[in-house]
């Protein structure tokens, strides 16, 4: 995906259908509404700075309550969606079984008795309170609301709906967070993102491939590593033996052998056998080398 953040591109992908269900469209206000920036009986304030989502939200409130909800802007690119009016705030209200005079919010989960519209729910919550982390840099998907009830009413839809999240506290939010990455495609699955979903999966498939390649090259360096230290052992051997005039005198294999690794130092045990004249394992020939770095070591003694 493209664009100035992997959370700016998920956003961009949920908000292109056009709300389509009345029912669906009020569950996801309702997400929008318990995961903004402010909703009580006396205000909802809605801020964002996804161009997509702030084109969304009238169109959803239109939806859902046939209310023409506009926003103002903030600065700093940010959109604000404010709205005070006492007859508006009563039909959203009435709408998700908000009693008057209630001072916590909770999820009214009557409301969301649709798969449908449980989808909508969290695909609005990830919209006004959500984001998530690029997964070529990590994995991490969170859901942040002021309101303590939500944050652990939401952590029982997720369950319910196969999803294991956890929670924690920052300031005054309340966090619901993903970290495994499976259960981050599933979640923007679910929300109705599954472009990003096939991104987090195919990041996962490179981060996984690089790892194997590096331990098959951490490996074949350490063989290397090996073959390299095991020739350089035997041409001093070989040198010494020489050096000596005891190599004259050993069998033809064993000077055989000797010459053949002289001629290539770089050669693996395999190699040098496929250039031995008859046939030749690459143990027996690995034996005649060890025998002489043996006998060179006796040269000490």
């Amino acid at each position: 995906m493209s664009g100035v953040s992997f959370a700016g591109d998920v956003k961009a992908e949920l908000c292109r259908p056009e709300p389509s269900r009345r029912c669906c469209a009020q569950a996801e206000v309702y997400g929008a509404l318990l995961f903004c920036h402010t909703f009580n009986s006396q205000e909802v304030r809605i801020v964002t700075e996804c161009a997509p989502f702030a084109r969304r939200l009238p169109k959803l409130f239109k939806k859902a309550f046939h209310m023409n909800v506009e926003p103002v802007a903030e600065g700093e690119g940010k959109l604000v969606f404010a709205l005070t009016d006492p007859a508006a705030l009563g039909t959203i209200a009435r709408a998700y079984g908000i009693e008057r005079g209630t001072l916590a919010n909770h999820i009214n989960f009557a409301v969301l008795e649709e798969s449908c519209c449980r989808s909508a729910f969290f695909r609005g919550a990830f919209l006004a309170g959500g984001s998530v982390t690029d997964p070529r840099k990590g994995y991490h998907l969170e859901l942040g609301t002021t309101h303590l009830h939500v944050s652990r009413e939401a952590l029982v839809l997720l369950d319910e709906l196969g999803l294991e999240a956890k929670q924690v506290r920052r300031k005054s939010n309340y966090i619901t967070y993903f970290k495994r990455s499976s259960s981050i495609e599933d979640f923007l699955t679910l929300i109705g993102a599954p472009l990003a979903s096939m991104e987090v999966m195919n990041a996962k498939l490179e981060k996984g491939l690089r790892g194997s390649v590096n331990r098959r090259v951490n490996c074949d360096t350490a063989n290397v590593d090996k073959v390299v230290e095991a020739a350089r052992v035997q041409i001093g051997a070989i040198r010494r033996l020489e050096e000596a005039g005891a190599l004259s005198v050993l069998p033809d294999k064993l000077r055989r052998a000797a010459a053949l690794r002289l001629e290539y130092p770089e050669d693996t045990l395999a190699q040098l056998a496929q250039r031995w004249e008859e046939p030749c394992t690459k143990s027996a020939l690995n034996h005649r080398l060890r025998k002489l770095v043996e006998l060179a070591r006796g040269l000490d003694q």
